[in-house]
């Protein structure tokens, strides 16, 4: 699903994670030794390739779930917890390829994949600081004006939300950066660890046979296939390949026809000591995740414990921006001018995937191996979906899942060499519309 942590200096980055820290983790899986059949082989024990095992066990498939490190390792397990109806893309892209009515039900869907959330949690359990409401904001009269169509276009759309500008936006946030907003209860946060780790229990209750420290090395394909690990393999009627297909782990030696369809994009978050409750209330009344409509934005959140949790700074190289923790606390203080001095305890990031058109991108290689990729920034919610629709897929309902296959995607321009530095100088050219409004 989305693309796996940073490299080299990164994974001592990714040591200082929040989540890392407030979770106590079970015991690791064991990972693949020998050969193993089942229905159903998973790639990826994030929330798609979870939420699909879950899906198919429930239909009464057998499944081994193969992860190349340990359950919510990749963003599944450090993204910033913002759960979302819509698509990063918009509803463009939808309305294009699929028309009107299709493309309501594709949003319908995003919607029901917020919906989905609860009920797993509510189902197995899972102790997750669940917790409804999200606010839109606006740091310019001209994204004001493209926020207030993103407001009438969710309201046309059925997602009650209410609008605010110029003083009136405290009552949603109290930052002197956001001239226009608007909330909708239908979005949520939660702890993405620890409902990661929820979903893997809630699998493995089930009878999902789960494997960490397993990467796939290899997967033959035919009329069964076989993936392959450095100890073992699974021979299996179907795949689900629901870890990123950009990355030399696993990604390119099983499925380098779909690889140049998606970029990898570095996205970090800081978090700070505990802080008043008193003041988190006032600052984002109700506790709502909040993000911008800039095209490189800001998101955050409070958590249950009162740290604030302050994403954003992209990196579109691959490599960690320098004085990472500092250019954080600073956006941070400028959005809230009340948190310029609250010491920064956490600092943590990694790569999310991204399609050309921010779509998502599903589909089919052959008749029995699907993939998922591209949920570009939205996956809390739509991973969880698009794993219940590739079960409903391998058990003969697909037209939910085609609904989404039939969208088409193009590669990033540039080829394996010049892709990278193209979409960063793309980039910079939209942050420099950012900064000029």
């Amino acid at each position: 699903m989305f693309a796996r942590s940073l490299t080299g200096s990164d994974t001592q980055l990714n040591q200082k994670s929040y989540y890392e820290a407030s979770v106590v983790r079970p015991a690791a899986c064991a990972p693949l030794e020998g050969a193993v059949e089942a229905d159903v082989v998973v790639v990826g024990g994030g929330f798609a390739g979870l939420s699909a095992a879950l899906g198919l066990r429930q239909k009464g498939l057998s499944v081994v779930l193969l992860e190349a490190d340990r359950i919510g390792s990749g963003a599944s397990g450090r993204n910033g917890g913002q759960a979302i109806v819509g698509y990063a893309s918009g509803q463009g892209p939808f309305e294009a390829q699929l028309g009107a009515a299709d493309a309501q039900r594709a949003w319908d869907l995003s919607v029901e994949a917020v919906e989905l959330i609860e009920q797993r949690i509510a189902a197995h359990g899972i102790d997750c600081d669940w917790r409804r409401g999200y606010t839109y904001v606006a740091d310019s009269p001209k994204k004001a004006r493209a926020l207030h169509e993103e407001f009438e276009d969710h309201s046309r759309r059925g997602v009650a939300c209410d609008w605010a500008e110029g003083a009136d936006v405290a009552r949603f946030i109290r930052s002197p950066r956001y001239v226009a907003a608007f909330r909708e209860n239908t979005s949520g946060h939660l702890h993405p660890l620890k409902y990661a780790l929820g979903l893997a229990q809630a699998a493995r209750a089930a009878g999902v046979r789960i494997h960490e420290h397993s990467p796939v090395t290899g997967l033959d394909r035919g009329r069964t296939l076989v993936a392959r690990t450095a100890r073992g393999q699974v021979t299996a009627r179907f795949g689900v390949l629901a870890g990123n297909c950009m990355l030399p782990e696993y990604g390119p030696r099983v499925a380098p026809e779909i690889a140049p369809r998606i970029m990898p994009v570095g996205t970090y978050i800081v978090g700070t000591a505990p802080l008043d409750p008193a003041l988190c209330e006032r600052l984002i009344p109700g506790r709502a995740a909040v993000c911008d409509n800039n095209f490189v934005l800001d998101y955050f959140r409070f958590s249950a414990d009162h740290r604030m949790l302050f994403g954003g700074r992209v990196s579109y190289t691959t490599m960690t921006p320098p004085d990472l923790q500092g250019v954080m606390a600073r956006r941070m203080g400028v959005v809230f001018p009340e948190l310029k001095s609250v010491p920064v305890e956490y600092v943590w990031g990694g790569f999310v995937d991204i399609s050309m058109n921010r779509a998502p991108d599903f589909g089919r290689l052959g008749d029995n191996l699907y993939y998922l990729q591209g949920f570009s920034g939205h996956g809390v919610a739509l991973t969880g979906l698009a794993g219940q629709m590739v079960a409903e897929a391998v058990a003969g309902q697909a037209g939910r899942f085609d609904l989404f296959a039939r969208l088409k995607h193009h590669a990033f321009p540039g080829g394996p060499l010049l892709r990278t530095p193209t979409l960063a100088l793309g980039m910079l050219w939209h942050r420099m519309k950012d900064v000029i409004g």
